[in-house]
């Protein structure tokens, strides 16, 4: 009998796979929001550009016409 408080190794198996895919699931998860929030990111920057205008992002880039180097 394997001593009190201890688990099976099938057990222990079980558990360490309930883990890894719980991991896996998380980190799919996590790269996915993460994708997402990039393509965001790249449409505002791509449609500031085009349209002239600042940024929307946190970190306030200005446009070039802004910093006075406008389009030529």
């Amino acid at each position: 009998m394997p001593p009190a408080g201890s688990k099976c190794p099938e057990t222990m198996k079980r558990d360490r796979n309930d883990t890894t895919d719980d991991q896996r699931r998380a980190r799919e998860e996590r790269l996915a929001a993460e994708l997402r929030a990039n393509l965001a990111r790249r449409k505002a920057q791509a449609r500031a550009r085009r349209g002239g205008e600042a940024d929307d992002g946190p970190e306030g880039l200005a446009t070039d016409t802004e910093r006075g180097r406008g389009r030529d």
